[in-house]
């Protein structure tokens, strides 16, 4: 109970300084900081829901949550969805790969650890790209965003392939996440290809 406590409450730090790192820039704290909280709040409404009736869903139920208050504050503060999409999943990663490294220790999981592992090279990727995509010759518009969204798409067509081959990784549910993951993936290249054609 304390470790999760623990957890929650180092996650929760740690995505409130990076989301207002990423965007401290363009908005208000104030903006800033509303949006995590509708983001945060409705993420911990999906997960308690989760546990007590379908814990199995716990991080579809998670994202879930975190894409309704994503959504709410787009459309209250009017904020530029692909910039604060890169912002939403630089803060929010670092979570999950404490979470999966907890499962890892806690259960002696070695499942837990590899997704763990895989979640921390998909950070440096970001980072990598972040650093890097205003010189790639192929994205001329030089905006703010495609790094999160390839990093996503990777993200979730690597969910794909692994829950194909291995249902039961803490955060899987089976067939089904095979069929969510790989439909995100879809959608996060397409938005990828539609941001590397903007001008």
């Amino acid at each position: 109970m304390i470790e999760n406590i623990l957890i929650s409450l180092s996650g929760i730090l740690v995505s409130l300084f990076i989301f207002w790192k990423k965007l401290k820039e363009d908005y208000t704290s104030g903006i800033i900081f509303t949006s995590s909280f509708y983001m945060l709040s409705l993420l911990g409404i999906a997960l308690v829901l989760s546990r007590f009736f379908f814990p199995l869903w716990w991080f579809w139920s998670g994202f879930l949550g975190v894409s309704l208050g994503f959504g709410i504050s787009l459309i209250r503060f009017n904020l530029r969805f692909y910039e604060t999409l890169e912002a939403t999943f630089a803060a929010l990663s670092p979570w999950l790969a404490l979470v999966l490294l907890a499962d890892s220790v806690r259960n002696a999981s070695l499942i837990s650890f590899l997704a763990f592992f895989m979640v921390l090279l998909l950070i440096t990727f970001y980072y990598f790209l972040d650093s890097q995509y205003k010189n790639f010759h192929w994205y001329k518009s030089g905006r703010v965003g495609i790094s999160g969204v390839i990093t996503l798409a990777l993200f979730f067509l690597l969910r794909g392939v692994i829950s194909t081959f291995f249902p039961f990784v803490i955060s899987f549910v089976g067939k089904y996440d095979a069929v969510f993951s790989t439909a995100l993936a879809f959608l996060f290249f397409l938005l990828t290809y539609k941001l590397s054609k903007s001008e």
